[in-house]
């Protein structure tokens, strides 16, 4: 028993020296892989996550490279700046391909392709108009160059101190970047300033990506070898056999990314307030509450991802407020206008803050069908309302106003008995103007506590 652990021990270590060695040896005959992150859409704080998610699997799994395939019209300059801040500092390569043809890097997307140690662009796509925008209302960036004395003073007066902060900030942010890169910094200050955009070719001939390539493979074709410096220092490139590792977003950041949409955003407005509605007025169906608290939950987070102007939400409020007062209230249609104009303005303003960049709701798309179908949701109320207000009475006493009965006892106006009427398999009192013989049908005219009043009717048929 005494000589059987140090057996065990020396079975174990042989044991283990042979899983190192087979280790070592996969290891050193694996391929390359290179972790493949799609972005189609705006750059969003879920977005951003995905992208350093997958900066950071690459990083612990020794990948070769990073590979994000770009198209998108811009974002929020914040979630920019984190994927930005996670790139610059990577201990992996990073490799931007603007993909596929007719997609663009366009504002937060130009910022991100500048980050990369290995820009690209596929022949067909843009990129530039980096301008940061006001979302409604804000200025137009100038068509040409400013004067060399700078801008005019009317310029200046025409902008507000926020815009100018922004700009001048995010001209120098890009400058920044473009010197770390090598790119250039010239162009990429004009970019932000003055919107200037460019196709691949003009960008290559102007240094501001690295290569055109006009598929993966010649992608890694173009950049194995190359010298590429990341955080921890210098490496190279060895892209020779490579396989590519398709990262996926999770199902939190797919919700995360849909709901920020500003425009998705606000439809889920439309559906809870359009679900609580009804679930109100027809209180006990389930369904429409249901669907109501959930574009609520959905409305909640994209709400703590988008930054919002709390003046665009309170327009909205009162916008939804009046349309519902309108229905309660005799204003000829001045109550509705008015929420319609609120609900406009205010869903223009919603999300007009200076932190954020190309991400709006589309007034043609969005907003104004938005506003076409309350308009007719609310006039199939207002009608269905004014039927029942001239509808013939269904209910109570006064509905029988206007059946026709039969006479059972002679009615005599000049006497003081009265006569007898059989209507709807009930017998009531009866009076009347004029002398109505028993059998004859009548008609009732009025009704006076438990006595009917009538006249002579021609029954039907």
């Amino acid at each position: 028993m005494s000589g059987g652990r140090p057996g065990r021990a020396f079975v174990r270590s042989v044991l283990g020296a042979i899983a190192a060695t087979l280790l070592l040896a996969f290891a050193a005959g694996a391929e390359p892989a290179v972790y493949v992150a799609r972005i189609d859409g705006s750059i969003n704080p879920a977005s951003a996550d995905y992208l350093m998610s997958t900066i950071e699997r690459a990083e612990t799994a020794g990948a070769e490279a990073v590979l994000i395939e770009l198209d998108t019209p811009g974002g929020l300059v914040s979630a920019t700046q984190d994927v930005i801040q996670a790139m610059l500092n990577a201990s992996v390569p990073t490799i931007v391909f603007v993909t596929p043809r007719g997609a663009g890097a366009i504002s937060a997307g130009t910022f991100i392709t500048l980050a990369a140690n290995v820009a690209v662009m596929q022949p067909g796509t843009t990129i530039g108009a980096a301008h940061p925008v006001s979302l409604f209302g804000g200025e137009s960036p100038p068509a040409q160059e400013p004067p060399a004395g700078g801008e005019s003073e009317a310029t200046r007066s025409g902008r507000s101190v926020v815009d100018q902060k922004t700009e001048n900030y995010l001209a120098a942010y890009v400058e920044s970047i473009a010197k770390q890169r090598k790119r250039n910094v010239e162009w990429a200050e004009q970019a932000v300033r003055h919107s200037v955009a460019v196709s691949a070719e003009e960008a290559l001939e102007l240094g501001v990506i690295d290569l055109i390539a006009k598929d993966r493979s010649a992608l890694v074709d173009a950049v194995s070898g190359r010298s590429i410096e990341v955080a921890s220092g210098e490496r190279i490139l060895d892209l020779a056999g490579v396989r590519f590792v398709e990262v996926e977003m999770s199902l939190v950041q797919k919700v995360m990314n849909f709901v920020s949409d500003p425009n998705v955003a606000t439809i889920l407005f439309a559906i809870m307030a359009l679900g609580f509605y009804m679930e109100f007025q027809t209180p006990g169906l389930g369904v429409p509450g249901a669907i109501g608290l959930v574009a609520m939950i959905l409305l909640g987070f994209a709400l703590q991802i988008l930054p919002i102007s709390w003046v665009g939400v309170l327009l909205v409020l009162v916008g939804v407020g009046l349309l519902i007062a309108e229905l309660f209230v005799t204003s000829f249609g001045l109550l509705f206008a008015a929420g319609m104009l609120c609900f406009l303005v205010g869903g223009n303003m919603v999300f007009d803050r200076p932190e954020v960049s190309d991400l709006n709701v589309d007034f043609f798309s969005v907003l104004l069908p938005m506003a076409i179908a309350m308009s007719v949701f609310g006039g199939v109320i207002a009608y269905s309302l004014g039927r029942t207000l001239f509808a013939r009475q269904t209910a109570g006493v006064d509905e029988m106003i206007g059946l026709v009965g039969r006479c059972e006892a002679a009615i005599d106006p000049t006497g003081t008995k009265r006569g007898k009427v059989f209507v709807r398999g009930e017998y009531w009192n009866g009076v009347a103007d004029e002398a109505i013989a028993a059998g004859e049908p009548v008609e009732i005219v009025e009704i006076q506590g438990l006595t009917l009043r009538v006249r002579k009717a021609h029954r039907a048929g």
